[in-house]
């Protein structure tokens, strides 16, 4: 029994039961997926993976990636240049040459096959980490941008690997060929995509919406979607990758969140699919017979990518934020399954192999939610203090107030921005107080004030104003004088609490200081004023 039909009744009936049990113990879909497939393939042998299963269940990493993209204009992914090309080069090409070298040298593969296997293990999972960031809404923070950037490169790092198993297993393929032509199909795709996406997405969308139809949009949408990824992959991309652009040019439209919010019931439906179809790649037999090797390689593949991305991030950002990240990206990902399948199918590696390989890989994967659950906690025994936990999408925000410092006064000021519908930022460098903050959904930011790059990263060169809420004279000064180096003409607000505080700023040239004495002093003699007249009444 093998029609795709039956597998999928098959597989949603055990995937809702089972999510259900697991549900009460608090363990992420996900890893229900991923057991219902290794369940269906193992068990119920009536049941036969069909490979086309794959092909449709392949769409729900194409509707992440789209909803994804639908985060990051191109002004923001340009924003984010150095996590992609600068992290994600270093991280990719120093794990995989790691990989390769132990698969050569201690496993005793081929070089071409050393290579692949390197390369592969070298990624990590796009499925997982997004889906678990955007669940969480960590996808903004500072190592969830990290991650992203990372896994941009990766998604983009399996072109050149889809090349080299072409290489390797095709005596006739000319290696300047093919860079030229994938250089060139690299144009053609982008440029096509970028300007049906700048001139004519917005257009066709407001002519649909006219129509006032919710089924005929979803139905553009999905057009939009699938034509895109489908475009990416005649020219040799993944299909994740045409999805993504195609999310970034309709993050520039005003449907971008209409349209996030009617994906999403097609992408986790489809995503579900995808990880049964992880699942089913697992054969309980080679892994009985191997368990022990599955369990060295699986230590090693953590260790070194876990120890590599850490190691390259603490070189540019705050190691709490860095040591996230590397525990958000030490798996591996769904990519190198496809790749091994390949590599098995073209004789670069046996199937005893492929099947120890595949099932370190998914236990990497069904690790992961359970890591990125406890993510804090794991951090804290390591690190107690950090940079910016928190990052506010600073190309999107505008015209709002930066509040520094969330104590009892910054709270305040909070609260009255907030019943003013005013929108702000917080910075706050005390821990405790950043959590209070996120409980209560606020949009706060783990740092130093008197940072540049904290700063920066809330936008304070396009904030109407900044309010400084400490109470030490000096940290107040330091902060002052930053954000003045920064723009000479934001306005800075800030409490002293006598005269002489205030006359300690007066080389600062700043225009707005509320002496804490003084306002305190007229609110008194307010007071006393009105009692004299109701006293006269």
């Amino acid at each position: 029994m093998d029609s795709i039909l039956t597998v999928m009744i098959v597989a949603m009936f055990i995937a809702i039961a089972l999510n259900m049990l697991l549900k009460k113990f608090q363990i992420p879909t996900i890893i229900g997926y991923i057991f219902t497939g290794t369940l269906i393939i193992n068990i119920f042998t009536f049941v036969r993976y069909n490979p086309n299963l794959a092909h449709i269940a392949e769409f729900g990493i194409v509707f992440l990636m789209f909803t994804i993209g639908l985060e990051f204009s191109i002004k923001h992914l340009m924003s984010m240049k150095k996590a992609v090309f600068v992290n994600g080069f270093l991280q990719f090409m120093i794990t995989g040459g790691i990989f390769v070298f132990i698969s050569q040298y201690f496993l005793g593969f081929e070089q071409k096959t050393s290579i692949i296997i390197g390369l592969a293990l070298a990624l990590s999972s796009t499925a997982i980490v997004l889906k678990t960031l955007n669940d969480t809404g960590e996808i903004n923070t500072g190592y969830g941008k990290k991650s992203l950037g990372i896994l941009l490169f990766q998604d983009i790092a399996v072109i050149p690997i889809l090349i080299m198993l072409t290489i390797f297993t095709n005596k006739d393929a000319a290696v300047g060929e093919l860079l030229t032509q994938t250089f060139f199909n690299a144009l053609i795709v982008l440029s096509i995509i970028f300007i049906i996406g700048k001139y004519f997405i917005n257009k066709i969308l407001s002519w649909v919406n006219d129509y006032n139809s919710n089924e005929i949009f979803i139905s553009t949408i999905l057009l939009i979607v699938i034509s895109s990824s489908y475009f990416a992959h005649i020219f040799g991309f993944s299909f994740s990758l045409g999805a993504f652009i195609a999310g970034m040019m309709i993050a520039e439209t005003k449907f971008k969140y209409q349209i996030e919010a009617d994906l999403i019931p097609f992408r986790d439906l489809l995503l579900g699919f995808f990880f049964i179809t992880v699942g089913m790649q697992i054969d309980l037999a080679v892994v009985s017979d191997n368990i022990g090797i599955i369990f060295i390689i699986l230590a090693v593949i953590l260790f070194v990518k876990a120890l590599v991305i850490f190691g390259v991030l603490a070189l540019f950002i705050p190691k709490r934020t860095a040591f996230k990240s590397a525990l958000t990206l030490f798996q591996v990902g769904e990519f190198a399954l496809a790749i091994f399948e390949i590599a098995k199918a073209e004789n670069l590696i046996d199937n005893s192999t492929s099947q120890i390989l595949i099932t370190a890989i998914v236990l990497s994967m069904i690790i992961t939610p359970f890591v990125l659950k406890n993510l804090k906690n794991l951090t804290d025994k390591f690190f107690n203090e950090g940079g910016v936990e928190f990052i506010v999408e600073s190309t999107q925000i505008k015209d709002h107030v930066v509040v520094c410092g969330y104590g009892s006064l910054g709270q305040k000021v909070v609260s009255r921005l907030k019943n003013l519908g005013i929108s702000y930022v917080i910075i706050e460098h005390n821990l405790k107080l950043v959590e209070e903050g996120k409980k209560k959904g606020e949009p706060i930011v783990l740092g130093n004030a008197a940072q540049v790059s904290i700063l920066e990263a809330v936008n304070i060169k396009n904030s109407i104003a900044a309010i400084v809420a400490v109470d030490n004279a000096v940290k107040l000064r330091l902060i002052s004088k930053i954000i003045s180096s920064i723009n000479s003409h934001i306005n800075i607000v800030v409490k002293v609490v006598n005269f002489d505080e205030k006359e300690f700023l007066d080389d600062l040239k700043i225009n707005h200081i509320v002496v804490a004495a003084d306002e305190i002093a007229s609110i008194l003699v307010k007071e006393a004023m009105l009692c004299k007249l109701k006293k006269n009444i």
